[in-house]
């Protein structure tokens, strides 16, 4: 067995080592309890930073229509905007009280209409989080081009650039719930806040300005539309307004997210939390829309300046004060900006993680990565909200018809959930929170409804067809599981089937060329101990095959050479078809053995084609056969027979040459064959082990025999002979002689080996410097001693005959069990 540091990183491994920093373990995962003035900072910055462009998209919708109108309709709409929020607030106030587990709108969804309805409020938050990505950066950006236009020609490097160092520092563990997240959240209300109430003390004092937008270079062209309020043509323009206005209510939710995070009560205090944040961005957004009306703030078709930015600079004025302000107000919009952006690398991976959890996603995205985060799932976020932006160039008006559709149907969701659990449970109030979530999500369907309609032709059919899309694929990816699930389980419920005696064992080594990697799987093939090993080359190149018999013969490697003529060139069916007539017998069994030489990630990927995966995939189907594929390392390979090969030119004359040997071909193939799947073989003899006695017992006491119990098998040390334990502990790595000592380290691998009618527990465990491997007689299970935990282990060294360490039947701390 290789100890740690024997085995050199790879370069991958070691650039990601020192990208993101060295690994963190299991025992690394830790919970902060948010206080309620901490929580409001660190949940609110995706709702509170919406308010920063809600009123821009109201007016973008209004202005090339209705001209200096839309200021006067300005109003009307923000106030139907805020009512829907109220409601929303209200439904997600009842929420907080009774789902703490995190999840939000998924969870009510699963738990009230099922996990595959479910599934309909799961795809609408998994476009969100990856909308909300590329509107918060993009909105961000323009924030920093208000305050500085000449950066304005490159938004999308910038925006780009700063999804990338968020997805760097989400790799590297980057965690939300630190007090700096908390500043861009006070900074920006506060900043806000005082330039509302500045405003209108200029209002109210004359000296407010107010401009003309036909004067303001780079504004939308002002409409004149003369059609009266109720016809079809002006309702739709203010459905779509409304629509756009919309946008400003995403990201409330995400304290019904964490509730779990706060101290408790955990359900009061996100309850107070939830309802603060909705008063501030109320207060928000009728503050900027009232601005906007008095100073006729205008939208820029460029995006920058926004319309925040105008009224900062035309309430502040252009003093000193005044300037300091106008920047601090952008510098804070950028901020919570680009941390409501942040927001979605956290809650995008956790979703994924339940969703994955119910088998609606793939696995894969249930793992944890180098710094213990989902790396899988940012990765993938990066990956689409990056090109999201490329493809809208980073232009807040194009991303908004995207955005709000998955935040309303995960609204309407969770109030129709919440209704339904109402309904069912009946506690105390249970009727007037039933009409409050239920009338919340009949109100977020219409919302939805509207988006659909009046935003279809600017993207809103993408995400319709996202839905119809992504819905049914991850209840079909379920129904894999489960059947996968219930085949398990009735394996499991029923007897095993007694294992099948072949006569006849027959190995085909399928070779395309004679190289190493073909000398390691004819070695692999011997190890199988066969009844007949053939070796086979599929022709579908006379010369290349001409070639190939004359080494073949050269080498006489003692296996036969079969040639086979595929005239059409169909390799897998040829490779089935020979399978196929060799396992006809039912008393045969029938191996291919497949030798594939292996490269870098990258480079494996541009110069394999696959065809061992497609032969093995075929030939696995086949009742009576199985396929191994034996990848061989070509390059550390060589380089071990190069160092040999040196090492006896340096020892031998210097007029003599050496050369390769076929043997030292075999001792370089050897090494590449896979061990693991090699046939068992007797465990090797343990150097310092007393026939009749346990080494790990103290002296005149019989080694425990198989099924007896583990006497020293303590959560503490207990001996009976009244010695004191050592104190000190050894490395591992320093074990080179057999005697007593004392050793800790985590478990890397438990194993439960037969031994004549019993078992043996093995546990290997690790500290760094070596592996040494704790034996356990009799026992198939102890609790505690699972993969991670930490252990500290106390009895007699020995040594296997390659040098490895033994303890048998020690005595045992558990110093930290496995998470």
């Amino acid at each position: 067995m290789l100890e740690r540091g024997s085995l050199p990183d790879t370069f991958w491994y070691s650039t990601k080592r020192k990208l993101l920093g060295p690994p963190l373990v299991n025992q690394d995962l830790g919970e902060q309890r948010l206080s309620k003035p901490l929580a409001l900072g660190v949940l609110s910055p995706d709702g509170i930073s919406s308010s920063a462009y809600g009123t821009e998209e109201i007016l973008i919708a209004l202005v090339p229509f209705v001209g200096l109108a839309a200021f006067t309709l300005l109003l009307p709409m923000t106030l139907v905007v805020l009512f829907v929020m109220v409601l929303v607030l209200l439904s997600y106030r009842e929420i907080v009280m009774v789902y703490v587990r995190p999840g939000g709108s998924y969870v009510v969804a699963r738990e009230n209409f099922g996990p595959r309805i479910a599934q309909v409020c799961a795809v609408a938050l998994l476009i969100d989080y990856v909308v909300t990505v590329a509107v918060q950066i993009a909105a961000g950006t323009a924030a920093v081009a208000s305050a500085f236009p000449a950066v304005g020609r490159y938004k999308l490097e910038i925006c780009v650039g700063v999804v990338l160092l968020m997805a760097f520092g989400n790799l590297r563990g980057l965690k939300e719930a630190g007090r700096s997240f908390a500043v861009p959240t006070y900074l920006f209300s506060g900043a806000v806040i005082l330039m509302i109430v500045v405003g209108l003390v200029r209002e109210i004092i004359g000296n407010l300005p107010v401009y003309h937008p036909a004067t303001l270079h780079g504004a939308y062209h002002l409409g004149s539309s003369s059609d009266g309020l109720l016809s079809a043509a002006m309702i739709f323009i203010l459905l779509r307004a409304f629509a756009n206005g919309g946008a400003s209510l995403t990201g409330i939710e995400a304290v019904s997210d964490a509730v779990g995070a706060f101290r408790p009560p955990e359900g009061r205090n996100a309850r107070k939390v939830l309802m603060t944040e909705g008063a501030i961005l109320g207060i928000l957004i009728a503050g900027i829309s009232w601005l906007a009306h008095a100073t006729h703030a205008t939208p820029r078709t460029a995006g920058y300046p926004t319309v925040l930015a105008q009224e900062a600079q035309y309430v502040f004025g252009h003093t000193f004060i005044g300037q300091v302000l106008f920047y601090v107000v952008q510098g804070a919009t950028m901020l919570i900006l680009y941390t409501g952006g942040n927001t979605s690398f956290n809650g995008f991976p956790f979703l994924t993680s339940y969703v994955a959890g119910d088998s609606f996603l793939p696995r894969w995205l249930l793992k944890r990565g180098h710094r213990l985060v989902f790396s899988n799932a940012i990765i993938l976020l990066t990956i689409s909200s990056v090109a999201l932006l490329i493809i809208k160039d980073a232009d807040v008006n194009s991303l908004v018809p995207l955005y709000a559709i998955g935040v309303f149907t995960a609204f309407s969701m969770a109030g129709f959930g919440m209704a339904r659990y109402h309904s069912q449970h009946r506690t105390p109030g249970w009727r007037r929170r039933l009409i409050i979530n239920f009338s919340a999500g009949v109100l977020t369907v219409i919302v939805v409804g509207i988006f659909a309609v009046v935003k279809f032709t600017e993207g809103a059919w993408l995400v319709v067809v996202l839905f119809l899309i992504l819905v049914p694929a991850l209840i079909r990816l379920n129904r894999e599981y489960a059947d996968e699930t219930d085949v398990l389980e009735t394996i499991s419920e029923n007897q095993p089937p007694p294992p099948p005696h072949y006569s006849r064992r027959t190995v085909f080594v399928f070779v395309d060329s004679f190289d190493l990697a073909t000398l390691a799987a004819l070695r692999y093939a011997r190890s199988m101990r066969p009844t007949t090993i053939r070796a086979v080359h599929f022709v579908i190149d006379s010369v290349r095959a001409d070639k190939l018999r004359d080494k073949w013969i050269r080498a006489d490697r003692g296996v036969p050479l079969d040639f086979i003529d595929v005239s059409d060139r169909r390799l897998t069916r040829a490779a089935a078809e020979l399978v196929e007539r060799e396992a006809a017998d039912p008393a045969t069994h029938v191996t291919v053995v497949l030798p594939r030489r292996s490269y870098s990630a990258l480079l494996g990927r541009l110069l394999h084609d696959r065809t061992a995966d497609k032969i093995a995939a075929v030939v696995s189907r086949i009742p009576r056969s199985a396929a191994t594929i034996v990848p061989y390392d070509v390059t550390s390979r060589v380089r071990v027979l190069q160092e040999r090969q040196a090492a006896k030119a340096a020892n031998a004359d210097a007029s003599a040459e050496q050369k390769v040997t076929a043997r030292e071909i075999d001792v370089a193939a050897e090494h590449a064959a896979p061990a693991a799947e090699s046939p068992a073989e007797p465990s090797a003899p343990v150097r310092g082990q007393v026939k009749g006695r346990d080494p790990g017992a103290p002296n005149g006491q019989r080694a425990a025999k198989p099924g007896a119990p583990d006497r020293q098998g303590m959560s503490k040390w207990r001996r009976d002979d009244g010695e004191s334990a050592p104190a000190a502990v050894s490395p591992i790595g320093s074990l080179d002689m057999p005697g007593r000592a004392v050793v800790e380290g985590r478990i890397r691998v438990v194993e439960i080996k037969p031994v004549e009618r019993n078992s043996v527990l093995a546990c290997e465990i690790s500290d760094g410097t070596g592996a040494l491997t704790a034996l356990f007689y009799g026992r198939s299970h102890i609790p505690g001693l699972v993969c991670s935990a930490r252990v500290r282990l106390r009895g007699t060294v020995g040594f296997r005959a390659d040098g490895h360490p033994v303890m048998i039947n020690p005595a045992y701390e558990l110093l930290f069990p496995a998470l």
